[in-house]
């Protein structure tokens, strides 16, 4: 056997990632925005993660601190925010590790302002407001405030960097004029108690940046954290359905997975029906024999099997197992043979888990 090349393959066009970073970033710009590149998207690898900075992004983000050390220990340079509350159990790892990060407990500032103490090193904090996602946040605005000033006015080694939000992750709220003047308004009053301007009034993630591409993003927020709408480029054009966004190339990745079986079979499984692999029961439509073709990637490697899009014209995923993808290929022009390799794109599921996957290979291109 000849190629030796170790299927799957993620490839990753350095190019193009660049080039997505540097039209959103330019657009943000322009409105007076900085943006922190998100890099859990693509577990931190250091060449993407070092693409952000050579694009002018403000911060390195990550949800993880693992990743944020991951990229300080290759050198690229901060500063580093993290992107998830602060665990009590890691305050130690986050003044080491992170130069900011997002709030929203006062008992936890409180700790961070010991931990900073024991260390002697100061450390910078976006309060986050909920404005109706319900993920976090404070809810009572005017306890925000009061935590604001407490972090101004009583934590010394604790350093008020502005207020945030987060909307669309959990309860899919639309980020709009509307809700980016509610964090106005708490931002307004902020500055109003503490007697000067914050530095960042953070309007969100890739959602957010809807408002930019618009033209409909209010003056005064000045910060977004983006990372699928560089990297992938796939929810608001796809998603969102929002069709202007040509701009962006929407196949920086590219999945190759290897066929390992084709045969005709039936449609419908034959038996009594109990549960798959995971504790469903699947439901299944009955269209005769069809020629299908196995591939050797799973939810182990993706997650979301239905959520992977074949590049070729005539194949439909099916499902599939941990370690095995089903495709409907009787539509398919072509002849396939175990061997032979399949493109996909991908989305953000996908994304997150294959990037992670120590099962896939990763192959930067240019």
């Amino acid at each position: 056997m000849k190629d030796k090349t170790r299927y799957p393959i993620l490839e990753i066009d350095i190019e193009k990632f660049e080039h997505n970073a540097r039209e959103v970033l330019s657009r943000c710009a322009r409105r007076g925005i900085s943006v922190a590149g998100v890099i859990k998207g693509f577990s931190a690898y250091p060449e993407l993660s070092a693409a952000f900075v050579r694009c002018g992004t403000a911060q390195l983000a990550s949800s993880r601190l693992r990743q944020l050390k991951e990229v300080r220990d290759a050198g690229i340079p901060g500063p580093y925010l993290l992107l998830r509350i602060p665990m009590l159990s890691e305050l130690d790892r986050l003044v080491e590790l992170a130069d900011y990060s997002l709030q929203s407990d006062p008992a936890t500032l409180r700790a961070l302002q010991e931990e900073c103490l024991r260390q002697n090193k100061k450390h910078k904090v976006i309060l986050m407001a909920d404005l109706g996602d319900l993920r976090e946040g404070f809810w009572d605005k005017d306890e925000m405030v009061d935590v604001c000033a407490e972090v101004e006015q009583e934590l010394s080694m604790v350093e008020l960097a502005g207020v945030g939000t987060n909307l669309g992750c959990y309860g899919a709220i639309q980020p709009t004029p509307e809700k980016m003047h509610e964090l106005l308004a708490v931002a307004r009053r902020v500055e109003a108690r503490i007697g000067r301007k914050l530095e960042i009034v953070s309007g969100g993630a890739t959602s957010a940046y809807t408002l930019v591409h618009w033209g409909t993003m209010p003056e005064g927020i000045n910060h977004l954290r983006i990372g699928e709408g560089i990297s992938l480029a796939y929810d608001l054009p796809v998603d969102w359905e929002i069709k202007d966004m040509d701009y962006l190339y929407q196949d920086v990745y590219t999945l190759k997975a290897q066929v390992i079986e084709v045969r005709e079979k039936p449609s419908y499984p034959q038996g009594v029906s109990r549960i798959d692999a995971f504790g469903n029961k699947p439901v299944f439509e009955d269209r005769g024999i069809r020629k299908r073709a196995l591939i050797a990637i799973g939810r182990a490697d993706l997650a979301e099997i239905p959520k992977l899009m074949p590049r070729a014209k005539g194949i439909q995923v099916l499902g599939g197992s941990s370690d095995h993808t089903i495709l409907d290929i009787e539509e398919y022009p072509g002849t396939l043979s175990p061997g032979d390799i399949l493109e996909f794109d991908l989305n953000y599921t996908t994304q997150v888990f294959l990037t992670a996957s120590p099962d896939v290979t990763k192959r930067l291109i240019r």
